[in-house]
């Protein structure tokens, strides 16, 4: 595993745009080393910028995503900190359950008004 990586390096790596990463930067979620105009990013960095994406494929905010990753500490159990990720694993399920309740009404409704429209077609005919 290398020592460090470049923006492009990353950017590669996780099929995303440079410009997210740097996005990732400005709102401090990544704070990379600099050479000079150069962004250098750590191991370290990798994980976090791993981990905020697994966040956002989760549908975890940047907010709680950043919380989450700050409350790791090495050597130690992190037990607040896997509540914390369940926590918001189950705030998304609750969500996600709402809004496929929702979609099936509306695809029942929408169903209900093509029958509808469908018969009276017929009827007109």
């Amino acid at each position: 595993m290398p020592l460090e990586y470049s923006i492009s390096q990353l950017s590669k790596e996780f099929d995303i745009t440079t410009r997210s990463i740097r996005h990732y930067e400005d709102i401090g979620l990544l704070a990379p080393a600099r050479r000079g105009q150069t962004r250098v990013y750590s191991p370290a960095d990798r994980t976090r910028l791993k981990l905020i994406l697994r966040g956002k494929r989760l549908g975890i905010s940047l907010e709680d995503s950043r919380e989450i990753i700050d409350m790791y500490e090495p050597g130690k159990t992190n037990l607040d900190q896997l509540k914390k990720l369940i926590d918001a694993i189950q705030q998304q399920r609750t969500k996600l359950n709402q809004q496929l309740d929702d979609i099936t009404k509306l695809l029942k409704d929408l169903n209900k008004a093509e029958t509808d429209c469908v018969e009276a077609l017929k009827d007109n005919h």
